[in-house]
């Protein structure tokens, strides 16, 4: 099952890069601004609970996609890109197993301890 998930999120990553290229932006653009939703895990230095929840939202697929769709819906390329990007990042990081967090610490997630063989 973890191969498969792994693919799916691959799956989205490409489609992710696709959207990327139908955009009106250099690629270092995409490669400069891919870790920026790491920002979220600042909220680690407050604490768990305000962590988890700042990472969450950085990393939700659904608000990315949210975002991302108002940004077609209103033709603003710059609303696009941050979907583009959330996305694509937030799929990276679950092909690499961090997943969204739960509230008791940062290596908790949904797809299960990182670190931890699943």
């Amino acid at each position: 099952m973890k191969t498969t998930l792994q693919l799916e999120e691959i799956a989205m990553l490409a489609l992710g890069i696709y959207l990327y290229n139908t955009l009106p932006y250099p690629w270092w653009v995409f490669l400069a601004l891919f870790l920026a939703p790491d920002i979220g895990m600042l909220g680690y230095l407050i604490n768990s609970k305000i962590g988890a929840l700042l990472y969450n939202v950085f990393h939700h697929k659904g608000l990315a996609i949210g975002i991302y769709s108002i940004g077609v819906y209103s033709t603003n390329p710059i609303l696009q890109l941050a979907g583009i990007i959330l996305f694509s990042h937030a799929a990276f990081d679950r092909i690499l197993g961090y997943g969204l967090k739960y509230e008791k610490g940062f290596k908790f997630t949904h797809l299960g301890d990182i670190g931890k063989n699943n």
